[in-house]
Formats: C-alpha cells, sequence, structure tokens
C-alpha cells in the first residue's frame, strides 16, 4: 500500500511541477503573473469529462455544493493543488521507521 500510494505522490508532484513550469512559461513571456486554476486546465483538456463530473456532482448532491465547494478548490492554481495533494500522499505512503524495543 506504502509504495503504490509514494508512487501516485510522485506522480501528482510530477503533474504539479509541469502546470509550474507551464505558468512561468507564459508569465515570462506575457512580462505578468500568470496564475492557471486547476478549473481551467480541466476544462480545457477535458471538457467532456469535466462537464459529466459537474452534472454528476451536481444530480447527486445539491446544485451549491458544485457552485461553492468543488469549484472552490478548482480555482486553486494547478500546481498548488496538485502539489498538496501529492504531498499529503506522500506523507500518509511514507516508510515507517521500525524502532525496537529492548526489555530486560
Amino acid at each position: 500500500m506504502g509504495a503504490s500510494l509514494r508512487f501516485l505522490a510522485a506522480c501528482l508532484l510530477l503533474v504539479a511541477v509541469i502546470a509550474a513550469v507551464d505558468d512561468v512559461t507564459r508569465a515570462r513571456t506575457a512580462g505578468h503573473a500568470i496564475v492557471t486554476p486547476a478549473f481551467d486546465h480541466w476544462a480545457r483538456l477535458a471538457p467532456a469529462t469535466f462537464s459529466n463530473a459537474k452534472a454528476a456532482v451536481q444530480r447527486s448532491t445539491h446544485p451549491a455544493v458544485w457552485d461553492y465547494g468543488v469549484r472552490g478548490v478548482l480555482q486553486l492554481p494547478t500546481w498548488a493543488l496538485f502539489g498538496l495533494v501529492g504531498l499529503v500522499l506522500a506523507y500518509a505512503g511514507r516508510r515507517k521507521r521500525r524502532v525496537n524495543i529492548y526489555a530486560n
């Protein structure tokens, strides 16, 4: 279980680095800071899954859950969202230190 969490964390951290490099590259060419929210990346890269996820959340819960909950989280910068989730998974999948207890 730990190895799979560490692998998933590494993949998410890689996506975070790629998103950060994308934002920095676009900001250097534009001349001002550009921060792309995860919402925009998802809607641009996979519009069908985005609209399906939105419809599923609004159908199974109150529509305000999408508007104020899920969309609020998706307004975070892509690199921050994936980086945070990746760090949490890396912490959860870390190797535990063995503690040897000697009793006389």
